[in-house]
């Protein structure tokens, strides 16, 4: 899977399942998920249960971080990182 399509899969779950109603185009590669509050801890939680399911990857607790999951920028490169360490 490459960077685009992690970045839409993770867009379009962002959007759905946070974000309901908002205009697609306000939620872009860098907006800050965590550090302005659209993913709590249970909404990360859900977001990751999602990419280990979806990208065939297992994400250990010390990686959920904002540094990981802070922007879609940030979890599409983290997504990469992990599928080629396996």
């Amino acid at each position: 899977m490459n960077a685009i399509q992690i970045r839409t899969m993770a867009r379009d779950f962002i959007l759905k399942e946070f974000l309901p109603g908002e205009r697609p185009e306000n939620l872009t590669d860098s907006t800050e998920l965590i550090t302005d509050g659209i993913l709590d801890s249970l909404a990360t939680l859900k977001l990751v249960a999602y990419l280990e399911k979806s990208c065939g990857i297992e994400i250990a607790p010390d990686e959920l971080v904002p540094e990981n999951l802070n922007s879609i920028a940030q979890i599409a490169n983290f997504v990469q990182s992990k599928q080629a360490s396996t």
